[in-house]
């Protein structure tokens, strides 16, 4: 689960980031507490608080005295808006340079988009309903 290249409370607030923008961990619900985070994945109570405090600095947890952390009011749709600023300056932009290098115009890139979607959702196998 975790990459050896990144530091390990980094991907225990991005997990619990994923919990939040999936919806897993709903807006002004108890947050795992850093010992649980520490016994699930096997690592240091103070690595787990340390990913913890990264989030409550952000505003995206927040303390009950006594009680625990819980998600903050708003939570999901800040790091959604932050998430899909990430993914414009990481895929977008770079996307779109490259497209220009190669004389595409925003009309052939959007049919290129739509195609290659069109085609991952053909090729893509379908779930049953029951």
């Amino acid at each position: 689960m975790f990459d050896p290249g990144r530091p390990l409370f980094l991907q225990i607030a991005e997990s619990i980031e994923d919990s939040i923008v999936d919806g897993s961990l709903a807006e002004e619900e108890k947050a795992p507490s850093t010992n649980e985070l520490a016994a699930f994945h096997r690592i240091n109570p103070a690595t787990a608080a340390k990913g913890v405090a990264a989030l409550t600095d952000q505003g995206i947890l927040f303390k009950k005295r006594g009680i625990g952390m819980f998600v903050a009011a708003g939570a999901r749709e800040r790091l959604l808006a932050q998430r899909r600023e990430t993914f414009a300056r990481t895929y977008v932009a770079p996307l779109l340079a490259e497209a220009h290098r190669l004389g595409l115009n925003d009309d052939d890139v959007l049919r290129l988009i739509t195609q290659q979607a069109s085609d991952t959702h053909a090729t893509a196998p379908r779930q049953e309903t029951s």
